[in-house]
């Protein structure tokens, strides 16, 4: 089941005893929340909800809300987060998971009790036996794998709504300064209405000047400006990220990430990965996949392979030498865009 068919469903109110919602999307995660809130009245809220952090609260709490009768009304809603018990994940948690208590839950689960599982991860361990009876049991709604077309109709439909409308140079710009994220888009969407109330319009204008780009984007940003050996540019891009409070060995990790991506996307467009395929096997952003399709028209394997090499003798340096990041940073650039550096 996808967003759209479970906000459907709980509208009409047709629901289920348990649902996963598996998938890193924040704001998709409260529109749900919202959503299976509302099928409680106001009155009745403050005694038939329950709200438990796994990496605060043990799972035998949410059991034992659950398998209470609603106080005075139809229904009792049980939200349960971040199970990373799901998981193959290392949690830093004093919390004692007593999963046994939960499995029996799951094979009789309280038919007046809706529980909603969030667990913001891409996958969960299969191997796990209460991750096999969860997904037998539970009614399980991917949020994490939006294409961009989804992305772009969320997000145009939410502006929409408002009495709005974007121009599509404005909304593909924002797909660019997100990374083509949709919580970050529709978290800039308040001030982009304010600024154009006037007009109803969204601009590019409006969004080159309110929207602030990831790190992700202003680090693809300088890999372009690296690959193009402006060293101008690459500096002052650098610096803006350095006065952003990104530290500088931080900074490198990213563009090795970076990089390191453009050579993966190369080798394997050559062997005929198409760009859906790519983001699956590499285990990316589909939309991080389709700048770095772009950027590889542009340039050769060994200009990827020297940049890379160079960020990671730069980082080694960075780990176990006093000089200045900055400095090795600096040495790096001028070292790739010699003359004779092909």
């Amino acid at each position: 089941m996808n967003f759209s068919q479970l906000l459907k469903q709980v509208r009409n109110k047709q629901v289920d005893s348990v649902y996963l919602i598996l998938g890193d999307q924040e704001y998709l995660s409260d529109q749900i929340k919202q959503a299976f809130i509302g099928l409680i009245p106001d009155a009745e809220r403050s005694m038939n909800i329950g709200n438990y952090d796994m990496e605060e609260t043990p799972i035998s709490a949410a059991v034992e809300d659950a398998i209470s009768v609603p106080f005075f009304g139809e229904r009792r809603l049980v939200l349960v987060n971040r199970p990373y018990f799901l998981t193959g994940l290392r949690v830093k948690s004093k919390v004692e998971h007593h999963v046994d208590d939960f499995l029996d839950y799951l094979q009789h689960p309280e038919q007046s009790t809706i529980m909603v599982i969030f667990a913001p991860y891409e996958k969960l361990d299969a191997r796990k036996k209460v991750t096999k009876m969860l997904k037998k049991v539970a009614t399980t709604v991917e949020i994490g794998k939006l294409r961009e077309s989804e992305i772009k109709s969320t997000v145009k439909r939410a502006i929409t709504d408002k009495g709005y409308q974007i121009d599509p140079e404005a909304l593909e710009r924002m797909m660019q300064l997100t990374g083509g994220k949709l919580t970050p888009m529709m978290n800039d969407l308040p001030k982009l209405l304010l600024y154009n109330e006037a007009t109803k319009t969204i601009t590019l204008e409006s969004v080159n000047g309110l929207v602030s780009p990831s790190i992700e984007q202003s680090v693809f940003d300088l890999v372009n400006s690296v690959l193009k050996r402006n060293a101008k540019e690459s500096m002052d891009i650098y610096q803006n990220l350095i006065l952003e409070s990104n530290e500088p060995i931080g900074i490198n990790a990213v563009l090795i990430q970076q990089f390191r991506l453009l050579l993966q996307v190369m080798i394997l467009q050559k062997h005929g990965y198409s760009q859906g395929n790519l983001a699956s096997s590499l285990k990316v952003h589909p939309y991080r996949v389709k700048l770095a399709l772009q950027t590889v028209r542009h340039f050769n394997y060994q200009q990827l392979r020297d940049a890379y090499i160079g960020l990671v003798d730069t980082e080694r340096e960075m780990k176990s030498t006093n000089r200045s990041p900055e400095l090795l940073f600096e040495l790096f650039l001028l070292k790739f865009m010699r003359p004779d550096v092909a």
